[in-house]
């Protein structure tokens, strides 16, 4: 049923509300008939829940709070489980009883039977299942020693270990089955359900009562369930959309807590055994660990995500708690993860880094102390549980190694996914669960005796793809991709053969009656495309041969192979009178056979799409047709091939077949706005009519329709629209019903409706383009989501089944004959196959109607009888099927040749190929001949030109004239030009190749090689020398040379240290003109000096030859202060020690005594002698420099011996031409042998090798053509045709002996010879044989001489050849402490970097240390040199008042006096005062006591405004100017003491932090010393080659050379020899040191007594320069500021100025004076009017008063009522006498202060009078406005009180 999205929401988000309504089903606890609640609960979410339900949302930490009973409970959420027991008590509600159970006839599901139809409830009953749901996880339980339980689509199966009986249990929901478990006590077990909110049941075992009923855990499906270990709690993860993660109290339905696991799959949710409150999770790419915590709120689950780090992402299928907290998962690439707080310890694997399984991990299994792995590569594996638990890596790798103490293989093809263990005590068998399709018996105690594997049950693994039941025999066959064939008896409930393949199986029909009687041959189609024909038959019914036994009731036997196809093959279908074969594939072919003893290729045709289906039409019909269906929604009726017709082409491609094309075009769009336009017309027709009763009505009672009623208005609602889906939705299945006429069902957006479909007349448009409608439709219930997968018939067709995507089974009665399915209205459905994966493939009847047989995706496969169980029993009086007989023969017949190769050749391909090959004979042959008739042409030509040259000249023909034309020979040029280019551009690929391997090679082998061998051969002996091969120093030697230069870390520190030194030297020495630079910058006074000099004459005069004089002695005196100072500079510090000892006592603590060798443990390493891998990397790049550069030497002298042999043997052969000559000359007796001339070996000249020349290259042209030509003979002792080519060169380049050619004997006619003839002949014999004597020694000697130099540089490079294979096996030493350093080099890295770190945090503090000292220093000297200005200042002032100077004690109490002072941020505008500080420094001095003093003494208040009278204006104003001067200093002083404060608390928290940083330097240097310690152990267990002769070997014990020399040490003698002598020069140089010592000693007593003689002397000098000073100054005094004392020129100009502005203030204060006086007149006139005013308007009141006196008078008459204002008056008059004499009194003290202020030379005014206080209500308006009057007087006038006393009386 399909629910809206108003039903599916609740689903969603009720996650926290109650879900089960437990109140219903506690109450009924009596009764075990207990009504399911409603599917959706609608409750809103409270606050807190909606709180939690947000902190779910969280995948790191979530902390959900467990919902309550009730929403009451629910919204107060928290408190723990008494609470919770006490509410639910309080709302009514009761425990449910532990006795109470559920009726399970009331809670499976049943089937969905179409209401007021006649269809059974038990139409079809499950007698058995076949298969199993392999790939389900956790698919095997374990409920006792001999039942297991497994999911099978909807049912859950019990099946007997022993009997193999199976016992169903249908899910109670519909929408199938979840996951299963079962309790720790195997009383129980639970079966969480798929479908709409589905629930958890309960059951018990063994009786499978329902128990419980866990309501509400999740919206779809839930994906695991698991028991804690006690069985208690139940927890339960669900899957998509919600995952949510539940906790149940399953024996009371209640939720403890639940929250959302994780947002995407979840596999396997567990309680830890050994820790109560943890759980687990694991899934799609996470691992998480949930703790259950009770807080002040309630119970509450907290999830921590693992996080991988840099270990990559992995799904995590099993994962096993350890008892300590950790956890151990597996991952995808097969190896063990330990989990330790959130985060990845440590990954596990094999030694070598091998994985622990070849696949992934999943199921951990913790057995007595034994961690057992369970892997897909079908192996278990056993581990220490203890080294795993301790796990832990050493480096960065993260990996630790661990070989398994035990380890069973299953098998080659299993792979294991789950385990449980029989429940047995003490038992080691456990039973295990093979994804490939098996479960296992396995005997894992890993001792002597344990038992192989067994295999208890084989199934199917995965989908199955084709399955059909025989036509004879309740037989069926199945096939699936896991390459097996499979024959059940559904009868006998037994599997009887299986057969297994190279390829898996995609489809499979059995062939019919008319093609096999008995009912034995079935066809099977492979992914590879091969179709095999298998014969089934009963072995028992076939003869004995060579006494072999048949075993098993059926067996299946290959008939025949071939492969039609390229791909798989996906539908199989007889012809309906058995004659052809149809084979439909992916590869969009249909190809036909015909059917005999063997199947012959006809055909074949090309569909528009992927083949679906194929269907051949019935008898019923005319004619012989194939429907084929494919995919994509095409479907094509094909006309039956001729099987007779005989195929001579090419291919097998049937061109002229009639067929008829339909594309199906959707009209699902068309149909919904059909049944919406009669759905608003009936709505509309509804409206009208109810609108015509409402009128007539108020017709009827009398009533007017308003114009409104009368015109009706609708407003039309837009027409859903038509739609197209793009891609074509996918066609399902179909079948025929008319002729030319067909029903589809179509899946995806086309779903819902079975399409009735007809091809059209008009087959001529293009296919893709080609759009066909159905004629006509049926809607199919409940099916817009769940299309038809496939249709069947019964053999009556008057039952259609159906199978859905949903895995459900639909049945509908019919009523034949119906071809337009009119009868097909009421059904009957029921799901039997997983609803979300488990789609049936196939449906089919058997032979007789009595059997349904159901394959689906989740690979089961179920048998169904269609009659009720006693009828079936009536119906089948045998037990089992009946097995077909052999044929007659079979066993004689030899074995079917298979295709196994999925690479063949189809049978297309095949043909093709054969006429490729019959097309490519022919043309060879028509070469072969044409080359023959060429030949023969040839040999004709050639025989004519013979003939030719056997004519006489003259009639023989030119070569010319043989030419039948001219153009022929051309365009033979011309073409072979052309060839010639065209196989050039052919070979341009090729030569460009062969070019680009000879670089190549060049590079490898000749460009890298700086030197080759070259040998140099003696002349006169065997002596040989040969130089080094040399390769060229590579480009990472030359980077790793650059980089020695640059400096080793090592290094870095020691400058780092150095500059360091160098930079506090530098910074400690700081000159003086610096100091004075920055003290003058500092302690400049802020006086701005005039432009120009105001004195002038004598008084300049004398002040410019004072200023001169004190110049001088300053600069005297700073002179001598620097001399001063640069000697103090060069004494010595008391601590300080002399640079030549302090070297030579550094020199003998690096070089002398008790030195432990490096073998010691505890050896330190020097600083200089610590090795890291950067520095032996240096060495080694040293050492192979060293050895190139010998070698390089060495090879450049023999190449130089070399060359002089080249010339000395072109020397030597022209002299033997000399010496050939000479000898000519003379007589033979007179000459001597030649010697035999040397030549040049080939290894001494190996250059010559790759040289050549075209003649070469031609010759080797010519010799490769003759070896062509001569194949497979060896030519000239066997040798190659480089060796051929070389031999020849030689032989032309060797110079022939020349050798006197003509020794004819000269006869000399003695007759004939004069003697001076005679004589001369005799003088040119002995010239000639001096010449010849002289040739032959100068030959030999440079023979001799080049041999001697030969032996000489022999030797040399023999010494030289020791010393490089010493410096190759120092090489290989320093190879391997480079390796062994590398090892340590991250560790050293590490540790050198924190030293450096800290090295430069501490040079970084000592800076700012040293910069703030300096800072500091700077500030005491400001704060010096600002006491000093202070004191001067206050000198300058004493000075100033001279003696007996009676104002002396005013002014200094002026000068010393402390005033408020505005600070300069204050006088820019801030209004905020800021107080001065208080701090004052020792050397201060009293002057605030002074001050407290003197204004004690005088008894009045200090005014140093105004100076006093005859007081010397210029000398107060000069007192008040020195007081701001000294106030200046002193803010300055408070300043700069401020900084000085902040600078040493700065230096003293430097201080600090260095002390800390040096602690951890220190600790760094221990670690570093440490790890180099240890790194130097690791280096001494290097073996070291050391080559030594017996004569060396100095280590002997009782005067033997023992066994073994490991104690014995190894030194140079030369070494050796000078610590001996060392020990000499020991004992000399300690008694010189003791000389020395001596004469030291005596020289510092000396110098003691020489410092004490002149200490005594400078104080006998200062104590006469103190009295000399006494004696002419009167006091002490320092002389260096006598000396620079000078006139004050600033105070000079300051008193002239002063002198000037005292003139002119006085005539200014005398204008002034006048102007007072005037002022003063102009007051008293105005005032005297002023009075006469007063005086007139007092006059005028009291004649007002006597007429108001009277008027009141006359009121009183008038009655008694107005008496009583008489007594008002009088206390008014009263009241205003006082006022008048208040007044009186406040002008006489106003006078007084203005008298007083007038005394201080200021002007002031008199202040204005206050206004007076309001008058009381008077009588009479003059008393009320009279008092206003005086008023406003005294704020006019108010000059004098006494006049206006004197009016007012």
């Amino acid at each position: 049923m399909k629910m809206d999205s108003s039903e599916k929401q609740p689903a969603e988000d009720n996650f926290q509300g109650d879900p089960t309504g437990k109140q219903k089903a506690s109450g009924e606890t009596e009764s075990s008939n207990v009504q399911p609640p409603p599917e959706n609960n609608t409750t809103s979410q409270s606050a807190g829940a909606q709180e939690a339900h947000t902190q779910a949302e969280d995948p790191s930490q979530d902390k959900v709070q467990a919902p309550a009973a009730s929403e009451q409970v629910q919204q107060q959420p928290g408190g723990s489980s008494d609470a919770v027991e006490e509410e639910e008590e309080r709302m009514g509600m009761k425990k449910l009883s532990e006795d109470m159970y559920y009726n399970y006839d009331e809670l499976y599901s049943r089937p969905v039977i179409t209401a007021d139809s006649e269809i059974p409830e038990n139409l079809l009953h499950l007698t058995h299942s076949f298969g199993y749901d392999c790939g389900r996880r956790a698919n095997l339980q374990l409920l006792d020693e001999r039942t297991l339980a497994f999911v099978a689509g909807n049912q859950l199966i019990f099946l007997d270990v022993r009997t193999k009986e199976q016992r169903y249990l249908r899910s109670c929901s519909g929408g199938g089955i979840g996951t299963i478990m079962a309790h720790p006590s195997n009383r129980y077990f639970a079966v969480a359900e798929k479908g709409d909110q589905p629930n958890i049941v309960i059951y018990e075992y063994p009786s499978l009562r329902p128990y419980r009923i866990l309501r509400g855990g999740t919206g779809q499906a839930y994906s695991f369930v698991d028991f804690n270990h006690e069985g208690t709690l139940l927890a339960s993860v669900g899957s998509a959309p919600d995952y949510m993660l539940t906790l149940w109290e399953w024996r009371h339905e209640q939720v403890m807590l639940r929250c959302k696991a994780f947002s995407q799959d979840v596999y396997r949710v567990t309680f830890s055994p050994d820790n109560p409150g943890q759980l687990t999770t694991s899934g799609s790419g996470h691992i998480k660990f949930w703790k259950m915590a009770s807080t002040f709120t309630g119970l509450k689950l907290q999830g921590l995500l693992g996080r991988f780090g840099k270990t990559a992402l992995t799904d995590i299928e099993g994962y096993v708690e350890l008892p300590d907290g950790k956890v151990v998962s597996g991952s995808e690439w097969g190896n063990m993860l330990l989990w330790d707080g959130g985060l990845i310890k440590v990954e596990i694997c094999r030694k070598g880094g091998r994985t622990c399984h070849a696949g992934t991990i999943q199921q951990f299994a913790l057995d007595e102390g034994e961690l057992m792995t369970i892997g897909s590569d079908g192996a278990i594996r056993g581990w220490d549980f203890e080294s795993i638990d301790t796990a832990d890596c050493n480096d960065d790798s993260g990996l630790f190694e661990i070989e398994p103490m035990n380890e069973m293989v299953i098998g080659r093809n299993v792979s294991l996914s789950s385990m449980v263990k029989s429940c047995l005590p003490d038992s080691f068998i456990w039973f295990a669960q093979d994804s490939n399709g098996g479960i296992w018996k396995l005997d894992l105690s890993f001792s002597n005796i344990t038992q192989d594997p067994e295999c208890l049950f084989s199934f199917h693994a995965g989908v199955i793809q084709g399955m059909d039941v025989s036509s004879t025999s309740h037989l069926m066959a199945t096939t699936t991709l896991d390459r097996s064939v499979r024959i059940f008896d559904f009868l006998a409930k037994k599997e009887l053969t299986t057969s297994r393949y190279k390829q898996g199986g995609t489809t499979l029909t059995w062939a019919p009656r008319l093609v096999n009687p008995s009912g034995g041959l079935v066809v099977v189609g492979f992914e590879d495309g091969v179709v095999r024909l298998l014969e089934l038959y009963n072995p028992q019914s076939l003869r004995v041969v060579a006494g072999r036994s048949r075993y098993g009731d059926a067996e299946l036997r290959l008939k025949q192979a071939f492969k039609p196809h390229n791909a798989a093959v996906t539908a199989i279908a007889y012809e309906r009178n058995g004659e052809i074969l149809a084979t439909g594939s992916m590869d969009c072919t249909v190809f036909f056979f015909t059917v005999g003893d063997r199947y012959d290729p006809i055909g074949f045709v090309t569909v528009p799409g992927p083949v679906q289906g194929l269907e051949w039409s019935p008898q019923s019909h005319g004619k012989n047709t194939l429907l084929v269906l494919c995919r994509s929604g095409h479907v094509v009726e094909v006309q039956s091939p001729d099987p007779e017709a005989q195929n001579h082409g090419t291919t097998y491609h049937i061109s002229g077949l009639p067929t008829r094309n339909f594309t199906f075009s959707s009209i699902k769009s068309h149909i919904k706005r059909e049944e919406e336009i009669a759905r608003r017309q009936a709505l509309k027709e509804k409206k009208q009519k109810e609108r015509e009763a409402q009128l007539k009505k108020a017709k009827e009672e009398g009533l007017e329709p308003t114009e409104e009623e009368l015109q009706e208005v609708e407003e039309e609602e837009e027409l859903p629209p038509l739609y197209t889906p793009d891609p074509p939705s996918p066609l399902c299945c179909g079948f025929y019903s008319l002729p030319g006429a067909f029903w589809l069902s179509m899946g995806g957006y086309d779903s819902g409706f079975l399409y009735h479909c007809k091809f059209s007349e008009q087959q001529g448009e293009d296919l893709l383009q080609r759009r066909d409608e159905p004629f006509t439709f049926l809607p199919v219930q409940n099916t817009d989501e769940d299309p038809i997968c496939t249709i069947t018939f019964s053999s009556s067709r008057q039952l259609l089944l159906c199978g859905m995507q949903s895995g459900s089974v639909r049945a509908y009665p019919l009523q034949p004959p119906d071809f337009h399915l009119t009868s097909m209205q009421a059904f009957w459905a029921l799901s039997v196959h997983d609803n979300q994966y488990g789609q049936l493939r196939q449906l089919r009847c058997s032979f007789d109607d009595q059997f349904v047989l159901t394959t689906g995706e989740d690979g089961n496969i179920f048998s169904f009888s269609l009659l009720p169980q006693e009828d079936l029993l009536k119906a089948l009086q045998c037990s089992k099927a009946k097995v077909p007989s052999p044929r007659v023969g079979v066993e004689m017949e030899g074995v079917a040749q298979d295709i196994e190769d999925p690479s063949a050749y189809s049978i297309e391909t095949a043909k093709q190929k054969l006429e490729m090959d019959r097309m490519r004979r022919e043309a060879e042959m028509r070469k072969v001949e044409r080359r023959k008739m060429l030949a023969e042409l040839q040999n004709q030509f050639k025989q004519l030109l013979e003939k030719n040259q056997g004519l006489p000249e003259h009639v023989r023909l030119h070569r010319t004239e043989l030419e039948l034309d001219w153009r022929f020979r051309e365009e033979t040029e011309r073409m072979t030009a052309q060839r010639v280019r065209e196989a050039r551009k052919e070979l341009a690929w090729e030569e460009e190749r062969h070019r680009i391997g000879l670089q190549k090679l060049q590079e490898r082998f000749w460009d890298s090689l700086e030197s080759d061998t070259v040998t140099v051969v003696a002349f006169q002996s065997d002596h040989r020398i040969s130089t080094y091969r040399l390769l060229a120093l590579s480009q990472r030697f030359h980077e790793l040379k650059q980089r020695g230069r640059v400096g080793g870390p090592g290094t870095v520190g020691q400058e780092r240290w150095r500059n360091k030194a160098e930079a506090g030297k530098d910074s400690s020495n700081i000159t003086a003109d610096q100091e004075d630079l920055g003290e003058e910058a500092v302690m400049a006074p802020h006086v701005v000096r005039p432009g120009g000099s105001k004195l002038a004459g004598r008084q300049a005069e004398k002040l410019r030859k004072a200023t001169e004089k004190a110049e001088r002695a300053r600069v005297k005196i700073e002179k001598r202060r620097k001399e001063w100072a640069e000697l103090y500079a060069t004494k010595p510090n008391e601590n300080c020690e002399d640079p030549e000892d302090v070297r030579a006592i550094r020199l003998a603590t690096e070089n002398m005594g008790d030195f432990k060798l490096k073998t010691a443990k505890d050896f330190t390493v020097p600083e200089h002698l610590r090795m890291n891998a950067e520095k032996k990397r240096a060495q080694l790049v040293h050492l192979e420099e060293k050895i190139h550069e010998r070698k390089t030497q060495m090879n450049s002298r023999i190449m130089a011996l070399r060359d002089t042999k080249v010339s000395l043997v072109s020397r030597l052969r022209s002299q033997a031409q000399q010496l050939q000559a000479v000898q000519e000359r003379l007589a033979p007796h007179f000459c001597s042998p030649a010697p035999t001339l040397p030549s040049l070996l080939p290894e001494e000249t190996p250059e010559t090798k790759l040289r050549y020349t075209r003649t070469t290259l031609q010759r080797y042209g010519a010799l490769r053509a003759q070896r062509a030509c001569t194949r497979g003979q060896e030519l000239e002792g066997g040798q190659t045709l480089l060796e051929q080519l070389e031999a020849e060169l030689e032989k032309q380049e060797e110079t022939p002996c020349h050798t006197p050619a003509d020794m004819r004997e000269r006869e000399v006619e003695e007759s004939g010879v004069t003697e001076l003839e005679e004589e001369m002949r005799e003088v040119e014999e002995i010239r000639l044989l001096y010449e010849e004597e002289s040739l032959l020694e100068q030959m030999s000697s440079s023979m001799w001489q080049f041999d001697a130099e030969l032996c000489l540089l022999r030797h040399e490079k023999l010494c030289l050849d020791i010393q490089m294979k010493l410096a190759d096996l120092r090489h290989v030493t320093l190879f391997q402490e480079l390796l062994l350093l590398k090892e340590f080099e991250k560790r050293e890295n590490s540790l050198q970097e924190r030293l450096n770190a800290c090295v430069e945090e501490e040079e970084d503090l000592r800076s700012k240390l040293e910069e703030c000292k300096q800072a500091l220093e700077l500030k005491r000297r400001d704060i010096s040199k600002l006491q000093e200005r202070e004191r001067a200042i206050a000198a300058t002032f004493q000075a100033s008042l001279g003696e007996n100077n009676k104002f002396a004690d005013f002014l200094t109490r002026v000068f010393k006096k402390k005033i408020k002072r505005v600070k300069k941020k204050e006088k820019a505008g801030d209004d905020e005062e800021q107080e001065d500080s208080d701090e004052d420094s020792d050397e201060e001095s009293d002057w605030d006591e002074d001050e407290d003093d003197s204004g004690s003494e005088s008894g009045g208040p200090l005014d140093d405004s105004v100076c006093p009278p005859n007081c010397n204006s210029e000398l107060f104003e000069n007192t008040v100017q020195l007081r701001e001067r000294r106030l200046d200093l002193e803010e300055l002083l408070v300043e700069e003491r401020k900084t000085a404060d902040n600078l040493r608390k700065e230096c003293d928290s430097l201080v600090k932090k260095e002390k800390v940083v040096h602690g951890s330097l220190k600790a760094a240097e221990g670690d570093l010393e440490l790890f180099n310690r240890e790194k130097q152990q690791k280096l001494n267990e290097l073996d070291v080659v050391v080559p030594l002769r017996l004569h060396q070997i100095e280590f002997v014990s009782n005067g033997v050379v023992p066994c073994s020399l490991a104690p014995a040490l190894v030194l140079n003698t030369v070494a050796l020899g000078g610590l001996q002598e060392r020990i000499k020069e020991l004992q000399v140089e300690k008694s010189e040191q003791r000389d020395l010592y001596r004469q030291a000693r005596q020289q510092h007593v000396q110098l003691i007594h020489d410092r004490k003689d002149m200490e005594a002397k400078i104080q006998s000098l200062e104590a006469r320069c103190e009295q000399l000073m006494l004696m002419k100054f009167g006091k002490l005094v320092d002389l260096e500021a006598l000396q620079t004392l000078s006139g004050n020129r600033n105070l000079e100009e300051m008193r002239q100025d002063s002198r000037v502005r005292e003139a002119a203030y006085t005539q200014e204060v005398r204008q002034w004076e006048m102007k007072v006086t005037e002022a003063r007149h102009a007051v008293t006139e105005v005032t005297r009017h002023h009075t006469e005013r007063l005086l007139s308007m007092n006059s005028l009141l009291s004649q007002k008063k006597e007429m108001e006196d009277k008027l009141n008078t006359r009121q009183s008459r008038m009655g008694t009522q107005f008496q009583g204002r008489r007594h008002a008056e009088e206390d008014e008059r009263q009241r205003l006498y006082q006022l008048v004499q208040s007044q009186a009194q406040e002008a006489n003290a106003l006078r007084q202060e203005i008298n007083i202020l007038s005394r201080k030379g200021g002007h002031i005014l008199p202040p204005s009078q206050a206004p007076l206080p309001p008058l009381p209500d008077a009588p009479s308006r003059s008393t009320r406005t009279n008092p206003e009057r005086l008023n406003r007087h005294f704020k006019l006038g108010g000059g004098h009180p006494s006049t206006t006393s004197q009016g007012l009386e």
